[in-house]
């Protein structure tokens, strides 16, 4: 497989993620969704929809998000919505909660490695290509969240959700084994990426970088200082770049996320994902100023 291309700015505005944004070589056609991350009620650290609002606009597609599986603001289709205005994303944009009702749909995952079938939102039927728009930073449980949890995870039903952090046990949501989980995520990556035949563009943003998600109602405050922004149409490469660049870092908090990063061998699922063969590690970093 080709290296991965993948656009790199240190300059971090809305106005940079458009910019480079219209540098990719593929055009999103259709109905499109744009999959990122409404954040949990009380979490600081989420990027708002200000910060979206130009690549949002420009692309002109419907801002898509899914029920979690745990306790919260957004466990409920009803609580999700009323936390999708209490931070301003149904101010500016349209909404469509994927799994506001059900029933699931039901990607197949023939060649998955530990799970055959991925649980997300009927209404992903209404989109033929999706705009993924990451918030790169550490996760208490996949050790860091970028691209491929977004594909996952951020897509995933609430079943779906329960099915992937349990390898396919709901019952088994937080008791599976680690890396069967993290495998499980690359598998649902993969019935995404097949479900849209490719048609996604993947944007991670390197800032409000903590060692907790923007599902932690109660996280720690960012530990690194910003990095930038990167653009590229392979996930696989858009998230082995940003972890390159956190090793490569010399801020003394760089420690600290790498610490929760590979406590929970956050890499694997990136190499479980290129065994799939959707995307490769290997990449060139094209920088702009």
């Amino acid at each position: 497989m080709e290296k991965a291309t993948v656009y790199f700015s240190r300059t971090i505005t809305p106005e940079k993620v458009l910019e480079l944004y219209k540098m990719v070589d593929k055009k999103l056609n259709g109905n499109i969704a744009i999959k990122l991350h409404s954040g949990e009620k009380g979490n600081q650290n989420f990027l708002k929809p200000e910060f979206w609002k130009p690549v949002i606009d420009h692309v002109g597609g419907t801002v898509v998000e899914c029920n979690t599986a745990y306790d919260g603001a957004r466990n409920t289709t009803e609580r999700h919505r009323k936390l999708m205005a209490d931070h301003g994303w149904s101010k500016y944009f349209t909404v469509d909660l994927l799994d506001a009702e059900g029933p699931d749909k039901v990607l197949d995952i023939p060649n998955g490695k530990v799970i055959k079938k991925n649980y997300v939102g009927k209404d992903i039927e209404n989109y033929d290509s999706m705009l993924v728009l990451s918030h790169f930073k550490g996760h208490p449980m996949g050790g860091y969240g970028g691209a491929i949890k977004q594909l996952s995870i951020g897509v995933a039903s609430s079943y779906g959700k329960a099915y992937i952090h349990g390898s396919g046990q709901t019952e088994n949501i937080w008791t599976s084994d680690h890396t069967r989980f993290l495998e499980s995520m690359a598998d649902a990556a993969a019935s995404v990426i097949e479900y849209f035949n490719g048609n996604i563009i993947y944007v991670n943003v390197m800032k409000n970088m903590s060692v907790d998600c923007d599902c932690c109602a109660v996280a720690e405050d960012p530990c690194i200082k910003d990095i930038g922004i990167l653009v590229s149409t392979d996930p696989i490469a858009i998230d082995q770049a940003c972890l390159d660049l956190v090793s490569a870092s010399t801020d003394p908090g760089r420690d600290h996320l790498l610490e929760r990063i590979n406590s929970r061998n956050g890499v694997h699922t990136i190499e479980a994902a290129a065994d799939l063969g959707y995307g490769t590690r290997e990449y060139d970093l094209i920088e702009i100023d």
